[in-house]
């Protein structure tokens, strides 16, 4: 059996590999954190340079809003793959999925809630 510490090792590299296949650029640092029946991800750095030069316009907030907004749209068609790798991970199904992300920062965080809270790990 595996560890937390192990588990959520493994969540976060997997994390990784969905950012850098799946949105083109990954993190450049990921944590997670298991507690009880939630998994929350925590990625820094996330957004490309072509993003942060949007975001970053003051005199036009919506840029802001379209980063969020494309961000949150390709999360949203690549959550069955999020949800088979936390599945396959955990041997729990998850529940719903939560995210936002930070266009000052860069930084974004998901959350997952599963059906059910893992087995005991060490």
């Amino acid at each position: 059996m595996k560890s937390k510490g192990e588990l959520e090792a493994e969540i976060s590299q997997a994390i990784i590999q969905f950012e850098k296949e799946y949105m083109g650029r990954g993190p450049l640092e990921t944590k997670t954190y298991l507690l009880d029946d939630i998994v929350l991800v925590r990625l820094k750095n996330v957004l490309t340079t072509a993003e942060l030069k949007l975001a970053e316009a003051d005199e036009k907030p919506q840029g802001r809003e379209l980063v969020k907004q494309a961000r949150q749209m390709l999360l949203e068609h690549g959550r069955p793959l999020l949800e088979a790798v936390i599945r396959d991970i955990l041997g729990v199904g998850v529940r719903s999925l939560h995210t936002d992300i930070s266009t000052k920062t860069g930084e974004r965080i998901i959350v997952f809630s599963l059906n059910s809270k893992p087995a005991d790990n060490k």
